[in-house]
């Protein structure tokens, strides 16, 4: 991975190019940022500019500082994932072929694969799909902690940095970050550690003080045509029970909102965060705004933007960014829905 392939992300990455090119390089670092806005990218193309053997300097005023050459061995190596001093460390769970005591070294195949595949911008939810476990949450264990310390006390391969990167850091167990402390305090001579999270504040306060913080900044995630379509339907679906409040229905839409994966869940809260703000600039203030507001639905189009008013935007809006919150931090996403089902229906009846 190079850094002119990850979109956006130039003035960190010219930043990263400068610490390595004057030496000053943290032995432990952590990439906050979400995964599909690059931060296991930036990482991988960190600690391939670190090794690289023919690093490029752009002239002043270019989009890139530097960048690695992508040619040398340890570029070709490390653009296939297979360099022997790179590490990788995520979250596994058991699945159809490792049934108990699973840890990252059962998967390193599939991991490298889907990592390729989605050119390291894959999320969490992506990975869970790609093992057919969509229904369960992983974990980094102390197993995986004993691998890495065992692994980093090895001498490197090639003779440069070993490298270990830990993705989605926020899933260690408590077991497994204790274990760590010590390597990432006083890790061996010549070893790059790099932690990527998505939540700082799902980290231990122990492991956040023994690391170097790089923040990688949230670029949003585009939404395509096809995903907008479907959002529009279950919007208007929830909506319409909502006025009804027929359990049986509102209990099967919950159902298959929880099976979008939480990713898809919170994607879809942020649709609806939108078009309710869109339904209230029209209530309010006259304001269309054409693209929020066309549901696909003429009726609904017409009728639904009256129900959002002054009275109950700012309820509306509150329990939405809860549910967004308890989805990032893995709670029930039936309970989750349920509940948010019954608050708007009674914030809309009370407008």
């Amino acid at each position: 991975m190079q850094f002119k392939d990850i979109e956006g992300q130039e003035v960190l990455a010219n930043r990263l190019t400068e610490i390595i090119d004057s030496g000053r390089i943290s032995h432990a670092q952590m990439f906050l940022g979400p995964t599909a806005s690059g931060s296991l990218a930036m990482a991988i193309a960190y600690a391939q500019y670190l090794g690289c053997e023919n690093r490029q300097h752009y002239p002043e005023g270019s989009l890139l500082r530097a960048d690695s050459c992508g040619e040398c061995p340890h570029c070709k190596k490390y653009s296939q994932l297979v360099h022997t001093d790179l590490h990788l460390v995520f979250p596994t769970t058991t699945t159809a072929t490792v049934t108990s005591k699973p840890c990252a070294d059962d998967f390193q195949e599939e991991f490298r694969e889907f990592l390729m595949e989605n050119r390291q911008l894959g999320t969490e939810d992506d990975w869970y799909m790609r093992l057919g476990v969509e229904n369960k949450q992983g974990m980094i264990r102390e197993k995986d902690a004993d691998n890495i310390i065992r692994t980093l006390g090895l001498k490197s391969y090639e003779g440069g940095y070993k490298v270990l990167i830990v993705w989605m850091a926020e899933r260690m167990n408590i077991a497994a970050a204790n274990t760590l402390l010590k390597t990432l305090e006083e890790p061996a001579e010549k070893t790059l550690i790099l932690l990527v999270s998505e939540s700082r504040d799902r980290i231990l306060s122990t492991i956040m003080s023994r690391v170097q913080q790089v923040v990688v900044k949230d670029l949003g995630v585009a939404m395509n045509e096809e995903r907008q379509q479907k959002f529009a339907q279950m919007f208007i679906s929830w909506m319409r029970l909502l006025f009804k409040l027929n359990m049986q229905p509102l209990s099967a839409w919950v159902d298959q909102t929880a099976n979008i994966g939480r990713e898809g869940q919170k994607m879809f809260l942020q649709y609806v965060l939108e078009a309710l703000r869109a339904c209230f600039l029209q209530t309010a203030a006259g304001i269309r705004l054409q693209k929020e507001l066309e549901f696909g639905d003429q009726k609904f189009d017409a009728a639904f933007p009256a129900m959002i008013t002054v009275r109950n935007i700012e309820q509306m809006n509150e329990a939405v960014n809860n549910a967004i919150y308890a989805i990032e931090r893995n709670a029930n996403a039936k309970i989750t829905f349920m509940q948010l089902s019954f608050k708007m229906s009674r914030f809309i009846k009370n407008r």
